[in-house]
């Protein structure tokens, strides 16, 4: 038997050293190395007979590859992916404890019909998975997916077997972090277990066509746990958001092969499973017999799609010395510049004042055409001033004061008056090459933040 040592890792981007650093050569990142036990075992075979027949081909001699993304019926999801699944591909979903990553993949490979699938887990017994399929499908009359697998089982060399023996077009890991490999001995999870399971997922999915999606725990600091290289192999990485105390999640892409990475999903979790999303502004802004104040409507656009967000803020006086700024949803460090902006500008004391920004539903919001609107709402806090019904907002704030136009400012409008606005306040430099009379909408522009006045919209 060979003898175990002691390697150390980078987590960030998986390079080995025989001793602990401060400092990764490869990717400058401090801190990041950890301690493994480490011996890979020799095989006896190390090239297989497709290596030996593989060899260099010119471009020109490639044959075209004609496929066709496999359809999940899940229109987020699709979307998120650009239209479907690629035969082939290796997908990576990473998310909180408890947000629904399971769930998500287990209704997809339930709802896929004429598409053999199999599903294996580390973690839940077979009994459980049932459970799980029979509470998602249980208020629902989707027809049930019957060339559906389950295997639960961590040893990938088993895996493999299983499925070379199957041949099923998807294949769900669940998780990777409880999957390890018999030739390297460290425990399951380490970064050279998550490595090289993955790699070997990676060459079944590539040698057999099949789409492997594999579920990533991450870190407290909200990435996804393992080496970095780990994103890189794949082909997909997608994430998976949302507050487990409320009803939306939101699964964004973060890197794809195959398409965009400006797509996203919306979901609405419920006790028989997620339901997709159609009309998130429907959703997300209260209808009110009465308009309080410090309430703004932005429209924002997350990946290609826009809809309407209610922006909420609390402006009161400070009663413990040090003013207070809290943020749900909307970026901490943006609210210092918009708080200085409307000091600065507009002569607005702010100074002594707790702020609380809140973005309605749980959703978490980086587009900076949401600005206005959160001015908007801290000036209709603080001077307890409504804002008018049926306005909402789309423009970004300077440090000058002035109010910077946006981009894909025509379907903000569309957006607006499809969920019967009456106006929407943007900059000024957006009204350039706006048919105007093609909209049923008031457009309303302004130069500076400090013209923004709430009675007349």
């Amino acid at each position: 038997m060979s003898k175990t040592k002691s390697i150390f890792f980078c987590r960030n981007c998986g390079n080995e050293s025989p001793k602990w650093i401060g400092k990764c050569p490869l990717c400058n990142e401090w801190n990041t190395f950890i301690e493994e036990q480490y011996n890979k075992k020799k095989s006896n075979n190390n090239i297989d007979s497709h290596s030996i027949h593989n060899k260099p081909i010119l471009l020109d001699e490639v044959a075209a590859l004609n496929y066709s993304k496999i359809v999940t019926g899940d229109t987020e999801l699709d979307q998120t992916l650009g239209g479907g699944i690629v035969p082939g591909s290796l997908i990576l979903i990473g998310g909180e404890p408890g947000i629904g990553k399971s769930t998500l993949l287990l209704q997809l490979g339930l709802q896929i019909s004429g598409y053999k699938v199999l599903y294996i887990s580390g973690e839940e017994s077979s009994q459980q998975i049932k459970l799980r399929a029979d509470r998602i499908y249980s208020n629902t009359s989707k027809s049930l997916n019957l060339d559906f697998f389950i295997y639960t089982e961590t040893n990938i060399a088993l895996i493999l077997k299983q499925a070379k023996s199957i041949l099923p077009q998807v294949i769900i890991i669940d998780s990777i972090q409880t999957i390890y490999s018999d030739t390297i001995e460290s425990s399951p999870g380490s970064i050279s277990q998550i490595r090289e399971c993955t790699a070997e997922l990676m060459r079944l999915a590539k040698e057999h066509n099949i789409s492997v999606f594999i579920i990533g725990h991450i870190t407290k600091d909200g990435i996804i746990a393992g080496p970095k290289i780990l994103e890189h192999i794949v082909d997909t990485v997608l994430q998976f958001e949302g507050d487990r105390n409320n009803m939306y999640r939101i699964i964004r892409t973060i890197k794809n092969r195959f398409g965009s990475t400006s797509n996203m999903g919306i979901y609405e979790m419920q006790s028989y499973g997620l339901i997709p999303v159609s009309n998130p502004s429907e959703l997300l802004i209260t209808e009110r017999a009465e308009q309080p104040s410090g309430i703004a409507v932005a429209c924002t656009i997350e990946g290609i799609r826009p809809f309407l967000i209610e922006c909420q803020a609390l402006v009161s006086p400070a009663v413990y010395g040090s003013p207070q700024r809290s943020t749900t949803g909307y970026d901490a460090k943006r609210l210092n510049m918009v708080l200085a902006i409307l000091e600065k500008r507009c002569g607005i004391p702010l100074g002594m004042h707790d702020v609380f920004i809140n973005i309605a539903g749980g959703i978490r919001v980086e587009d900076t055409a949401v600005d206005l609107a959160i001015a908007a709402a801290i000036i209709s806090s603080l001077q307890d001033v409504s804002i008018a019904a049926h306005t909402c907002f789309a423009a970004e704030l300077g440090l000058s004061g002035e109010i910077r136009g946006v981009q894909r400012i025509e379907q903000r409008i569309i957006e607006a008056q499809r969920m019967g606005y009456k106006s929407i306040i943007i900059a000024n430099s957006n009204i350039k090459g706006l048919m105007l009379d093609n909209y049923n909408i008031k457009i309303c522009t302004l130069n500076y933040i400090k013209d923004l006045v709430l009675e007349q919209y």
